[in-house]
């Protein structure tokens, strides 16, 4: 794109002071989109109807100012695109460049006119030497390197990593290989919101130990995977920010999924709470149906604290041990992450105002800032007891993991990486040159939201994340996939392109950013390997052209849910796939914690959530969309006929809804991983989550009515795993 004359602003031809202001307000609008080429904001894409959409220049502008880059005026625009052109003119000036095993290495390199020596010593140890040739004018190439892993390189002057990835992600096949059984074999999962489940003892919300057992009765019946809601780290200081998918740091753990029976003991336990004087009504929070969070969190954390306090009388010296050497192997990240939930909680205490990092003093703003070294001396018992909480939720979620895969899962635990963090929590805080400050994201209108989403989360900055060397990235998938055998990406599409918004803007005046897809993709290929974890990524939404080919291509599962899985046969009538025409590449469900339950979407549930909380699209009477699920349910009703998945009359909405019918007709899907979610095999109604809200419905705190090892034994449950297992295991 051609650069404009910034010098002189206010020389323009026009013939009168109207056209001169025209062609001014055009000029500045030219700097403002070459500008957006540069930093990599898309300014024409295709909405989830496929109708065309151009981004307005003041939106634009709103999105680079909160990226912080200087576009006041056209001066500015032009001035902030020569820096950053220049910038990324310069030679390979980030610390780590991506490749793929066995294909030629590319080094940026300004004027690549003459070849350069270099030296590239392996993670195994040992060192190769060579000569890069130019590729063209600004690169060069060395010859592919056949082992995957982060090599030290060595070009003309420069230091650099280069992260070498296998083709393609460790898939299902691989998991198969592993424990001696068919890569040809289908599996099934159970999807399952941890803070939903139950055991014996009082607890007010699922933990670790309930996850645990849910593991070890859900390979019994045959389940080689346990799918779960993120457990990354909240706020303990603010148990009102319970949101799993808008949490305070990605690479720690909730403390309050800690089960402290499982180290301490329950009379030990009880005792605690009984001193502390909150037994009683914690066994009345554990028997209501909906978790109060800002009530419970307090009181597991106080129970907590008790028993740190009285651990040296308590463990044994080996598990003092395991706690000291898991806090050295946590280095500073951990430290951080414990300083930030002290420094949190005394500013939540003393301040009258929310304690955002962003208005804490300002020698406090940053883990390495004075202030903070001299609060960690003066309150080193309060970040002790973060530390210490870390370690027990660690231990908890390696016990579920290692319980999984001793009942015989060949994938057991499948984690769930949010797509973002609160911005005013330990990550961002943290990692402050890597996650945008500015900036939330969210998600255009689309077909399911008319609105537009904003989720009220940070993200990475992909010019921070290639400057740091994906530093930060690449520790979040480490934490994430270090005590699991799958990862499943929020919102995957945020790997190619993220809608980011302007905070205290709407959902729809935000704009796409384009990031690095081929430098994310290979880092989770070679991060899969080193954990041997599948990966899943969620693909629903608005989908760029090519995305899902793209993403089969690295190996990486997307999704198929049943509610979308619609095409047109005869005539141009819409009908649900079959199954045989089910992705292969895909992991296949009935549906997910954001969208209604079979029983739920059959008699219309989701339908009068939706009126009652002004959900409805505009225009749409609730009459009308109730005529139009009666519609999908006969569609619906004749794919499981014609996929001999049910049989006789269609079933009216206020009856049984066919969920053993659905199972069975996903089931027999070319899916190499079906995930069914628990409320499907209990007949729930109620979704998990209503996305768009955050009052009007009870959103990540509804719990099962009772013990999951005994509701899989039920007959109605035992019925639908059959018919699921059956499916599963049917010839292709």
């Amino acid at each position: 794109m051609t650069r404009g004359d910034s010098s002189d602003e206010g020389n323009y031809e026009g013939s009168d002071e109207s056209s001169g202001d025209e062609a001014h307000e055009d000029a500045s609008e030219a700097a403002l989109y070459a500008l957006a080429d540069v930093v990599g904001i898309i300014t024409h894409w295709d909405n989830a109807l496929g109708h065309p959409q151009a981004l307005r220049a003041d939106v634009l502008q709103r999105v680079l100012t909160a990226m912080e880059i200087e576009c006041g005026s056209m001066a500015q625009a032009w001035a902030s695109h020569a820096r950053l052109c220049a910038e990324a003119a310069a030679p390979q000036s980030v610390p780590l460049i991506t490749a793929e095993l066995d294909q030629p290495v590319h080094v940026h390199w300004p004027r690549a006119d003459a070849p350069l020596p270099y030296e590239i010593q392996l993670e195994n140890g040992e060192t190769h030497t060579g000569i890069a040739h130019p590729v063209g004018a600004n690169e060069l190439a060395l010859p592919g390197i056949n082992a995957w892993g982060y090599h030290a390189l060595r070009l003309g002057t420069l230091n650099m990593t280069v992260a070498v990835a296998p083709a393609h992600c460790y898939g299902i096949a691989d998991a198969l290989r592993d424990v001696t059984r068919s890569p040809d074999s289908r599996l099934w999962g159970l999807g399952v919101q941890l803070y939903a489940l139950r055991h014996a003892a009082p607890s007010g919300s699922g933990d670790f130990s309930s996850l645990a057992q849910c593991c070890m009765a859900a390979a019994r019946e045959g389940a080689d995977a346990v799918a779960i809601n993120p457990v990354h780290a909240g706020f303990s200081a603010d148990a009102s920010r319970y949101s799993p998918y808008a949490p305070s740091s990605r690479l720690f753990l909730n403390p309050l999924y800690i089960d402290p029976a499982a180290v301490f003991g329950q009379i030990a336990v009880r005792e605690a709470a009984a001193a502390l004087g909150v037994l009683e009504r914690l066994e009345q929070l554990d028997n209501l149906a909906e978790i109060d969070w800002p009530e419970l969190g307090p009181i597991r954390l106080a129970i907590l604290k008790r028993l740190f306090e009285q651990r040296e009388a308590l463990l044994t010296p080996a598990l003092l041990e395991d706690y000291r050497q898991f806090c050295t192997a946590g280095g500073d990240a951990l430290y951080s992450h414990a300083c930030f939930e002290a420094l949190h909680r005394f500013h939540a205490d003393h301040d009258a105002v929310d304690p955002n990092w962003r208005d804490w003093p300002q020698d406090q703003r940053d883990p390495q800032a004075p202030g903070v070294a001299e609060f960690a001396r003066e309150h080193a018992q309060e970040i002790d007891f973060h530390l210490f909480a870390q370690w027990l939720a660690a231990r908890g979620l390696d016990h579920a993991q290692r319980c999984a895969r001793e009942a015989g899962m060949a994938i057991g635990l499948i984690a769930d990486l949010a797509v973002g963090t609160d911005g005013a929590g330990s990550h961002a805080w943290s990692r402050q040159d890597e996650i945008f400050k500015g900036l939330q994201v969210g998600a255009p209108p689309d077909l399911y939201n008319p609105y537009g989403q904003a989720w009220g989360i940070s993200a990475f900055s992909p010019r921070g994340l290639r400057q740091h060397g994906y530093r930060a990235f690449i520790e979040m998938l480490r934490a994430t996939l270090s005590r699991a055998g799958g990862l499943r990406i929020d919102h995957a599409l945020g790997l190619a392109r993220l809608w980011l918004i302007p905070n205290r803007a709407g959902a729809a005046e935000g704009a796409y950013l384009r990031f690095p897809f081929d430098d994310l993709t290979r880092l989770i290929a070679l991060e899969s390997w080193r954990a041997r974890a599948i990966i899943i990524g969620e693909n629903l939404g608005t989908v760029p052209a090519g995305f899902n080919e793209q993403l089969h291509r690295r190996g990486m599962l997307g999704i198929s849910v049943l509610w979308f899985e619609r095409t047109h046969g005869e005539g141009g009538r819409e009908i649900f796939k079959p199954p045989h025409e089910w992705s292969a590449a895909s992991i296949a469900t009935t549906t997910t914690h954001d969208l209604p339950s079979v029983a739920g979407w059959w008699s219309g549930r989701d339908i009068e959530w939706r009126e009652q909380l002004n959900l409805l699209e505009p225009g749409l009477a609730v009459v009308d969309a109730f005529r139009q699920r009666e519609i999908d349910r006969q569609i619906l009703w004749q794919a499981l006929l014609e996929a001999g998945a049910a049989s006789g009359e269609c079933p009216a909405p206020d009856s049984v809804a066919p969920i053993e019918a659905a199972l069975r007709f996903v089931g027999s899907t070319r899916a190499p991983l079906a995930i069914i979610p628990i409320e499907d095999l209990l007949a729930s109604r109620e979704q998990p989550n209503v996305p768009g809200t955050i009052v009007g419905h009870p959103n990540w705190q509804r719990r099962h009515p009772g013990d999951i090892q005994a509701a899989l034994g039920t007959r109605d449950v035992a019925q639908r795993l059959a018919a699921l297992n059956a499916a599963r295991r049917a010839p292709r």
